[in-house]
């Protein structure tokens, strides 16, 4: 079978684990309900029912991550079929050294590593991590009223 094809039957492969009802669950309350300002946010995010949530989605990425890292997937057709894991570290980006230093120094390292290998990943991860500000600005507008 030829390198390409297995590599991409492995990104279906991941895209299907993204479908599993957990997994759902806990991208939908990651991207909608968890937006970490500061240390607190993260350490409240991880003593709370949502903890295996928020554990789920960052390993989840971490995981994809050293598949690429490793040559199991190439990077330039993850990245191709893949963005969410732009928008799950640019929520952790700001906080990662504080992170690391409370809980792993391991913590979302592939994850870190493959976004800055990839082409203006950091400023993709800015960028991304604005939109979530205007967004969450937009809807505390428009619960307000």
């Amino acid at each position: 079978m030829a390198k390409q094809q297995e590599e991409g039957e492995l990104i279906l492969k991941l895209y299907e684990l993204r479908r599993e009802p957990v997994m759902r669950t806990a991208r939908d309350w990651f991207f909608r309900d968890f937006n970490p300002q500061n240390m607190d946010d993260v350490t409240r995010a991880m003593f709370s029912e949502h903890s295996g949530h928020l554990r789920m989605v960052i390993t989840y990425w971490d995981m994809a991550a050293a598949l690429v890292l490793n040559e199991a997937i190439d990077m330039k057709m993850f990245n191709d079929t893949n963005g969410e894991h732009i928008g799950v570290f640019s929520k952790i980006e700001p906080l990662i050294e504080e992170i690391r230093a409370a809980y792993s120094p391991r913590f979302a390292q592939n994850l870190e590593r493959l976004v800055d290998l990839t082409p203006d990943g950091r400023k993709l991860s800015a960028a991304t991590r604005e939109r979530w500000a205007k967004l969450a600005q937009q809807m505390a507008t428009s619960t307000a009223k």
